[in-house]
């Protein structure tokens, strides 16, 4: 019975993005053109809310679903390979138009061709696994 929130959380979560139009091809080619402020304002909202959501969760002891309390470890030091998984990240999502979030929410849409990107998204993923220890951290 505890799913279903976070189920409900997800579809209303995938109308918003929808609404939005945050998974609309075109506003993501009009975002990497510079060409609108759309998604610009969007990520910077998303940013807002996860900082306050973050500080809720430390502030406030919030547990998961499994009743235990959520600890939120601070990063390493190092920005190479913040720089890095960024470019790698921006360079897929301009080359596809889709970043990972909204690739399910484009199959619930009925765009199919997205089965490629999540299926490249699986691939990288299922790799990076593999290969994680011996990639520099």
């Amino acid at each position: 019975m505890k799913v279903i929130k976070y189920l409900l959380v997800g579809f209303v979560f995938g109308i918003v993005l929808t609404k939005s139009e945050a998974v609309s091809w075109y506003r993501i080619y009009e975002m990497f053109q510079f060409q609108s402020f759309h998604m610009y304002g969007i990520i910077m909202t998303a940013i807002g809310t996860g900082i306050i959501g973050i500080q809720l969760i430390k502030r406030k002891n919030l547990k998961d679903i499994k009743g235990f309390v959520i600890e939120i470890e601070d990063k390493e030091e190092g920005s190479a390979r913040y720089w890095i998984g960024g470019l790698f990240f921006g360079l897929g999502w301009a080359l596809v138009g889709a970043c990972p979030g909204p690739i399910f929410i484009l199959l619930g849409a009925g765009f199919w061709s997205v089965g490629i990107v999540l299926f490249g998204a699986l691939l990288g993923t299922y790799l990076y696994g593999v290969l994680k220890d011996k990639l520099p951290h």
